[in-house]
């Protein structure tokens, strides 16, 4: 016979003084199930390295300030010979506070078992580093999402546990998505959906030394950031602006219709199709171009361009105005 459930009313959670998102990286890390995902070769184990050694001797990464805390990285992938090596490139002098592991036992045998041991001698850890997910799953069965799910799941459920950051080390399709980048994740929609945060790294080109980091996740805002890879480092160029990233979200259609409406002085009225016309578009139809205007028309007031609509016996017109700056 199942228990009941355990409900809160609206009041007692205003009421209760409940946890907060705490951060591990400010403003771009929290605790939780992470995931970082880029091509192969793209850069993912250097900006791990760099992530384990800033959170393990609490220096800025990315300009960002860390909380030092213990650090256990999984290098599924690697030798020791090779971290050393990569260590020999970017610091002088690390601590034990950063330890390495090149092999472990997978999901279902035994991972997360090991975990709960590692951490239990080493409570100061908050961060752990599983590079990559790949290296410790099983063949998945007839539901790809649901694996997926349950296999992040089981990461999720570990790192809230114990109040740590898990992260996992993932890949892409080399199928692009214009739309949404993080769509490019490798599997299914099962691996966004439970994490709490997803980083995604990726190049224009193979051998660019520059990069861009996509962060999205249920406790910051999507952002991106330009970063360039500088003596074996991943260092922060810039921060793209809340304002792009807002305006690459609006179709060309509305961009065009508002260079129309720069162009000229007064307010203009007519039909979709006349609008297609006269602002010389060549991506939209009638029924899109209207029901794009609608959805944006915030967009456009915010940009100085009134949106209107309405309905007479023969035609459905749109009207487009310039909105006057108050004194």
């Amino acid at each position: 016979m199942p228990g009941d459930l355990e409900v809160r009313s609206a009041q007692d959670l205003l009421d209760s003084p409940l946890a907060s998102v705490t951060w591990l990286v400010e403003e771009l890390i929290p605790t939780g199930l992470v995931v970082l995902a880029g091509t192969p070769k793209v850069g993912k184990s250097w900006f791990s390295l760099g992530l384990s050694v800033s959170v393990s001797t609490g220096q800025p990464f990315l300009e960002h300030a860390t909380e030092r805390s213990g650090v256990l990285y999984l290098c599924l992938e690697d030798t020791y010979a090779r971290i050393q090596n990569r260590l020999f490139h970017i610091v002088d002098v690390a601590n034990d506070d950063l330890q390495f592991a090149i092999m472990a036992d997978r999901l279902n045998s035994g991972l997360i078992l090991q975990l709960e041991r590692y951490v239990s001698s080493h409570p100061t850890t908050r961060l752990i580093i599983v590079d990559t997910l790949q290296k410790v799953r099983v063949a998945v069965g007839d539901s790809v999402y649901a694996s997926d799910y349950q296999d992040v799941g089981l990461f999720k459920a570990f790192a809230d546990k114990h109040s740590l950051c898990v992260l996992l080390v993932h890949h892409t399709r080399k199928m692009g998505d214009e739309a949404n980048v993080f769509n490019t994740i490798s599997g299914s929609n099962g691996i966004l959906g439970a994490a709490d945060e997803c980083l995604l790294l990726a190049k224009d080109a193979m051998f660019d030394g520059k990069a861009t980091l996509s962060v999205t996740g249920r406790d910051v805002d999507l952002a991106e950031y330009k970063l360039s890879f500088i003596d074996c480092r991943w260092q922060l160029i810039e921060q793209t602006s809340r304002e792009e990233l807002r305006e690459r979200e609006v179709p060309a259609c509305v961009l065009t219709v508002l260079d129309f409406m720069a162009a000229r002085p007064g307010a203009w009225e007519g039909t979709a199709t006349q609008l297609i016309a006269d602002a010389a578009l060549a991506d939209a139809t009638p029924a899109v171009l209207a029901k794009r205007l609608n959805e944006h028309r915030a967009f456009l007031a915010e940009r100085g361009v009134e949106y209107g609509f309405h309905r007479t016996a023969t035609a459905r017109l749109i009207t487009l105005a310039h909105i006057l700056a108050s004194d």
